[in-house]
């Protein structure tokens, strides 16, 4: 038995209304989760930074410990990025995106597609990417309940991200789509250097 048996369509706490649809569902990455939102690449250089200079100081014991903190590190966060993709959702419906997040303790997010200010495409490669929305005058929700699914960083004004999303373009276009028929959108695409985002803009 699994812990989201009780759901009566997968990812969503309770059955559509007849007026909403669902228009597409997927789940992170977790292979670009790891590199994307826990940067397992800087904690590798980091590591290999103080191995090195260990190493060249002529402390070979310490560079050791470095590399089995390393292998540690790195495990443990491709098993959370693993286990993130396996118990998140991300679902886009005719009038809400609805997230299923929380590795121990799951839970439902809802943003209703008329609270959406910006929504903001960066492809990272192999056709996946994030979507960061901007919010308008919903409650604010808090960083720590968001992250992963959360911009980095962004403490003050948490943004929601629809993390490592496989086809991200395709799914950017689904969202911009649903989006204008629920509130006025202008589509944008962003300047140089940053050829990979493109802007939705209520």
């Amino acid at each position: 038995m699994s812990e989201y048996d009780h759901e009566p369509v997968r990812g969503l706490p309770e059955e559509l209304p007849e007026d909403e649809y669902m228009i597409w569902q997927d789940a992170p990455d977790w292979k670009r989760m790891v590199a994307s939102a826990l940067h397992i690449r800087l904690a590798l250089l980091y590591f290999s930074i103080i191995a090195g200079t260990a190493l060249l100081g002529g402390n070979p014991g310490t560079a050791g410990v470095m590399v089995l903190f390393a292998i540690a590190v790195t495990s443990f966060f491709a098993l959370y990025a693993y286990g993130v993709g396996r118990t998140c959702v991300y679902t886009l419906t005719n009038k809400r995106i609805v997230m299923r997040v929380g590795v121990a303790l799951n839970k439902c997010i809802n943003i209703p597609l008329s609270e959406i200010e910006t929504a903001n495409l960066k492809l990272t490669g192999g056709g996946a990417g994030n979507i960061v929305l901007s919010l308008k005058g919903m409650p604010r929700m808090g960083y720590t309940m968001l992250w992963p699914h959360a911009r980095s960083l962004r403490l003050v004004r948490p943004q929601p991200m629809l993390r490592a999303v496989p086809d991200a373009a395709k799914v950017a276009r689904l969202l911009f789509e649903a989006t204008v028929l629920v509130q006025p959108v202008t589509k944008k695409a962003e300047a140089a250097p940053e050829p990979a985002m493109e802007g939705l803009t209520a």
